[in-house]
């Protein structure tokens, strides 16, 4: 079981990154996904989430209408799309996988930066 975030770096303020996190070794369609990120000295958190079917989807107040959850069941990977990016997304950006059971990924580091 492997869960792989990539598409993390560095953008300025105002601008955009997309987060993929490609999954193996078990079935993507069956699992409530979420992106969760961490800052320096504080706790991890929740930024999105989006059911297995992919109809439903929940967002940060911090994060709403700026960043986009989604899914692509056919390819294994969970996205997510951040526009307007300030310095305060600062984070290591992690997937998770929840069903019976949970998976987290590594994370990817996520710098908004002038």
């Amino acid at each position: 079981v492997q869960l792989v975030e990539s598409g993390g770096g560095l953008a300025q303020p105002g601008g955009s990154l997309r987060l993929s996190c490609a999954a193996s070794g078990f079935t993507l369609s069956s699992y409530v996904m979420s992106w969760y990120r961490q800052a320096p000295g504080k706790e991890r958190e929740l930024v999105a989430a989006i059911a297995s079917a992919g109809g439903s989807t929940n967002y940060a107040d911090s994060v709403k209408g700026r960043f986009t959850i989604s899914r692509d069941n056919a390819k294994s990977t969970v996205y997510l799309q951040m526009n307007s990016l300030k310095p305060e997304d600062t984070a290591v950006y992690y997937c998770k996988a929840t069903r019976l059971r949970t998976y987290w990924g590594q994370g990817t580091q996520v710098t908004v930066s002038s």
